[in-house]
């Protein structure tokens, strides 16, 4: 799908239409999308975080009174509006995560999300991990399969409303969707990214398998972006899991460092383990807007310096090795034709898979084109609940 706005930012036309595309599932509205972009200037993270606060601040307020005045589902829906849009406030500020901004919209987001699900009967857990816990929320459905849940690099587990939880809630499922490390209300606990997801997703099938309602032989895992990666991973060596939906594929992170140095992964290790690495990275975020954000963010979530970080996505995070080919479960992946970081990566996880599998081609002219399929969420997730249906029929 061509920009409609910001079209000198990749990364900020790609977050404003992953805005429009939570609009499916009530995460937005199509004017206050509109009205918040035009305030914005382009490329100005300052400028990108006031303007969605405003527009945050102002819809949880309109909110608050309805709930105070008993108006319970006008309330619902415009929590559930200002937690996407704190979301998204804080959302290019990562790059230095002791900016009090980051924190205050983190924790409006949070309390919006948990005020909207006290009125949708969505319950918030926390799953025992490591000596901590994992925040999450568990959606009862009527009693079939369930669905586990989680988002990728940069993504919430409140956002997994919109990537998954309400639509397969509406088809019946129980849904438990949780942060693990490196995610939001993970990496605030001091949980950095780890490569070995099967050791994320295990305390939350323990946590399930004391559930007497949830049938353990009827579990399925969906991962939402680089969770397209990490979800697999987790597949290959935990048994309990009985399908898996990659949404969208992902194979090998070490490609889209590789990219920035030619495609040459040699050539890409030497340069990070250069001693000017660093100054080389912060020179690359100078350049490139994507490098802008995903370094900085990245540095963030996996505890390391800017080399470190791209050094551990080059070496850590991928299915080669055999890995992707370990998959037992019958498996969904989902492609987008335009999607600026994984192009590719779907079909090439496809190709190594050896169980029963299942590729879903998103196309431009059904506009779901775009990474996640953002800005066709009805489309997408029609196409990945009749998958799961039919699997656990």
């Amino acid at each position: 799908m061509r920009p409609f706005i910001f079209d000198e930012d990749t990364t900020f036309w790609y977050e404003t239409l992953r805005m429009f595309g939570h609009i499916a599932y009530g995460g937005a509205d199509f004017g206050e999308v509109v009205t918040t972009a035009q305030r914005i200037a382009e490329s100005d993270y300052d400028s990108w975080h006031d303007g969605w606060l405003a527009t945050a601040d102002r819809v949880a307020a309109e909110a608050e009174r309805s709930l105070e005045q008993g108006h319970r589902i006008s309330a619902a829906d415009g929590l559930l509006r200002a937690s996407n849009y704190y979301r998204a406030a804080e959302f290019f500020l990562h790059g230095d995560p002791e900016d009090p901004r980051v924190d205050a919209a983190y924790a409006r987001q949070v309390a919006t999300f948990r005020e909207f699900a006290k009125i949708r009967d969505i319950e918030p857990v926390e799953i025992p991990y490591e000596g901590t816990t994992l925040p999450g929320y568990f959606y009862r459905g009527d009693g079939g399969a369930t669905v586990v849940m989680h988002n990728g690099f940069d993504g919430s587990v409140e956002e997994m409303h919109f990537f998954g939880a309400a639509a397969l809630r509406e088809r019946g499922f129980n849904v438990l969707t949780f942060d693990g490390p490196g995610q939001p209300g993970a990496v605030r606990k001091g949980l950095v990214f780890r490569p070995d997801w099967e050791n994320v997703v295990g305390p939350a099938l323990d946590w399930l398998a004391a559930r007497p309602y949830v049938d353990r032989e009827r579990v399925a895992l969906l991962g939402a972006s680089m969770g397209g990666l990490l979800a697999p991973r987790a597949a290959a060596f935990e048994p309990r899991v009985r399908a898996l939906v990659a949404f969208d594929g992902v194979y090998d992170m070490g490609i889209v460092i590789a990219e920035r140095f030619g495609g040459d992964r040699k050539a890409a290790r030497e340069s990070l383990d250069d001693p000017g690495a660093d100054a080389f990275m912060r020179e690359l975020m100078e350049q490139d807007a994507v490098a802008r954000w995903a370094i900085g963010h990245g540095t963030w979530v996996t505890g390391t310096s800017p080399s470190g970080y791209a050094r551990a996505m080059l070496d850590d995070y991928h299915l080669g090795d055999g890995v992707a080919e370990r998959i037992a479960c019958p498996t969904l992946v989902c492609s987008a034709p335009d999607d600026f970081t994984f192009k590719g990566q779907p079909e090439t996880l496809y190709a190594h898979l050896t169980c029963e599998k299942t590729l879903i081609e998103f196309g431009e002219a059904e506009g779901a084109d775009a990474h996640c399929q953002s800005g066709a969420q009805r489309l997408a997730m029609a196409r990945i609940g009749n998958w799961l249906e039919r699997t656990f029929r």
